[in-house]
């Protein structure tokens, strides 16, 4: 029984120097000191020796179970050195080599026009506002003159949640909240995007952006309004721009009109970008409609006011010369890098 004692530990300690890593020196534990282990195996069979050896070969079998955790400890801490140092030399850096440059992004040219618009006419008193993308219909519509027989009200025209709910088909939503809630004077602008079942093309898309702006006090006049908008032009497109007014029919403004602004490229004489006309149409304007005012509870016969909107990609379009909407929205680096 000495002799096999003697052999396991020999056995033991030349295994042991050939461990390479820890799993291997979980499975040698488990061979020689787990339940199952030649050690323990040995321990099982002393009823099958004499009663005056079985104290000597009990404490002998303690002793060289001691020295062989001793030896696993030993081999555990070696391991974790080995591992350390191979882990610390195969991450090492080396601080001498050059760095990778990243490239330095820069704004949008959709939010960048979005922020040089806010600043134009936070300059002229107005609030920048903001308001919810899914809105109730009746914001959306009712509350601005919108009947249930308009063509914009159609369920395969808008997206629709339920019926009492949609995406915003404009942010005129945010006008009729902010008068509703607050009495005039009011002077406010309503950036945001807006959602419209359209078919992706060089000049529709689904989701674009939209600034709208409010004006409601006393006396408020459509001179107010081309004032207004003439500030803006010239601030936007430079000190030659020029503005007209065409007639045309929105159901929440009367009168209204469609707002054009002379070519800023060849100061209205007439090319590729304007057509050959001389003028660009950049947005939808009118006076308030009584019936909207009366809807958010403000007195149509007291106060009077102005509304306008327009695609802030149609804007960043004129602005930059961009001759499709798409463009914008594929994020190619190569395109956008250029603004």
């Amino acid at each position: 029984m000495k002799e096999k004692l003697q052999q396991i530990k020999l056995a033991a300690q030349a295994e042991l120097e050939k461990l390479c890593d820890a799993d291997q020196l979980e499975q040698f534990k488990v061979k020689y000191l787990g339940k199952k282990g030649e050690l323990t195996a040995i321990l099982r069979s002393m009823s099958g020796i004499s009663a005056e050896e079985r104290p000597i070969i009990g404490q002998l079998a303690n002793q060289i179970r001691s020295e062989i955790e001793t030896l696993v400890d030993e081999k555990r801490t070696l391991l974790a050195e080995s591992a350390m140092k191979h882990k610390l030399e195969a991450e090492k850096i080396d601080v001498t080599i050059p760095g990778k440059k990243r490239p330095l992004g820069h704004t949008h040219p959709v939010t960048s026009t979005a922020r040089e618009i806010e600043k134009i006419f936070i300059n002229m008193g107005f609030d920048v506002v903001d308001g919810p993308e899914i809105e109730y219909v009746s914001n959306n519509f009712d509350a601005l003159n919108a009947p249930d027989n308009h063509p914009s009200r159609d369920m395969t025209d808008t997206f629709y949640i339920n019926p009492e709910i949609l995406l915003r088909t404009q942010t005129s939503p945010v006008q009729a909240r902010i008068m509703r809630d607050n009495k005039p004077p009011i002077r406010v602008i309503c950036p945001g995007r807006v959602y419209r079942s359209d078919e992706v093309d060089a000049t529709h898309s689904p989701m674009f952006h939209q600034m709208e702006g409010l004006v409601v006090d006393k006396n408020i006049v459509m001179g107010d309004l081309k004032g207004t908008l003439e500030v803006f032009a010239k601030n936007m497109f430079g000190n030659d721009t020029r503005i007209r007014f065409r007639p045309h029919h929105f159901p929440f403004t009367e009168p209204s009109a469609e707002v054009d602004i002379s070519c800023f490229v060849c100061g209205g004489k007439g090319c590729r970008l304007c057509k050959g006309e001389g003028w660009i149409e950049i947005l939808g304007a009118g006076m308030v409609h009584p019936n909207v005012l009366r809807n958010c509870g403000i007195d149509p016969e007291e106060y009077s006011g102005f509304a306008f909107g327009m695609g802030i990609e149609r804007i960043a379009m004129r602005k930059y010369n961009i001759d499709d909407l798409r463009l914008l929205y594929e994020n190619d680096m190569r395109f956008l890098s250029q603004f």
